[in-house]
């Protein structure tokens, strides 16, 4: 077991060079890549100092080629920042004139404050809410909340976020949240526990949206694996010895039931840290999500292979940790 989780940490390291040279390649020789855009900088420089369009010669060009190892063959200048990367320099950002490095430590505790208030929120109602529509399968109940669930499944998160902000936040109908951002102008202001209350009311409709995003697959997941596990020779056996059903629910099926529900826990936990850039969008959150689109869009290369390294990394990180949750709940599992 140890050399399987070994071997996956250790596979990190290539499958990161692969992704990561990839981006850098198609970044490259894309139009729009990091020569054409540090010349579109230096002239959007002269043009903010009042100034014309700056014409830069050839042999300008020339040397910010060789700057930018542009001069070099593809892999010759992937080693290049990869040298950089090892010295934990990630580069500069072009839009924002500030350190990559800087730029991600900012806005990374925003979507993961966000993220992981969603995350838990999405485990803690749909797991006991698919639970009870397994046990009460067919009733009233049951079909009540499938019809609920599919409703909000059928809601883009766009459209949700738009809805839940003209009802509640715009004051053309309600104003009982503000209408974006992580907190208030005054919340430096603000006593501790204002500051929570703050924080609070300004998280309520954006963290809803992360909720609805996997309220229905992870509902309908639970209530289908636990009615599976209630079929099994196993569940007849324990209530054959003298178990109340309950007794055989919880004590057995309900561990095993998990496992569809952990293979997945990984995996939606690094897209935590990457954020969603329609909920950003929206609500005008400042984290990753916007970030990485304000990369792509305007041809930040620094920036976009920053992102694309640390997305990656945390990416990987959580399939393996889905592994590991596997065989948390199952121990007779052996990963070889």
């Amino acid at each position: 077991m140890k050399k399987y989780f070994l071997k996956r940490f250790l596979l990190i390291i290539p499958t990161l060079l692969g992704m990561t040279f990839i981006v850098f390649l198609i970044s490259h020789f894309a139009p729009g890549g990091p020569l054409e855009t540090e010349i579109a900088k230096i002239r959007g420089y002269a043009n903010s100092q009042g100034g014309s369009a700056k014409t830069i010669s050839e042999e300008e060009i020339d040397i910010i080629r060789k700057r930018l190892h542009l001069d070099k063959p593809v892999g010759i200048a992937y080693l290049y920042w990869l040298k950089e990367i090892l010295t934990f320099n990630l580069g500069e950002s072009r839009l924002h004139t500030r350190e990559v490095s800087d730029l991600i430590v900012e806005k990374l505790p925003v979507s993961l404050t966000f993220g992981l208030s969603g995350f838990l929120l999405s485990y803690l109602i749909c797991i006991p809410l698919g639970i009870s529509k397994a046990l009460k399968n067919g009733e009233r109940f049951d079909i009540v909340s499938s019809g609920i669930i599919l409703i909000t499944y059928s809601i883009p998160v766009f459209a949700l976020s738009v809805l839940l902000l003209y009802t509640f936040a715009s004051g053309e109908l309600l104003s009982i949240f503000p209408l974006g951002h992580e907190v208030s102008d005054e919340y430096e202001s603000l006593s501790s526990w204002e500051k929570i209350a703050d924080r609070i009311e300004h998280m309520f409709l954006p963290v809803i949206c992360y909720v609805s995003g996997s309220f229905a697959v992870l509902t309908l997941l639970m209530k289908n694996s636990l009615l599976d596990q209630i079929s099994k020779e196993y569940v007849r056996t324990a209530l054959s010895k003298g178990f109340s059903f309950k007794e055989a629910i919880f004590k057995h099926a309900f561990r095993n039931s998990l496992i569809p529900i952990a293979t997945g826990f990984g995996s939606n936990l690094s897209l935590i840290f990457a954020g969603s850039l329609v909920i950003e969008l929206v609500f005008n959150i400042d984290g990753m999500g916007l970030l990485s689109f304000q990369a792509v869009t305007e041809r930040d290369t620094d920036l976009m292979m920053g992102l694309l390294l640390v997305q990656s990394l945390l990416s990987l990180t959580g399939n393996i940790l889905s592994d590991f949750c596997y065989v948390l709940i199952d121990p007779r599992i052996q990963f070889e």
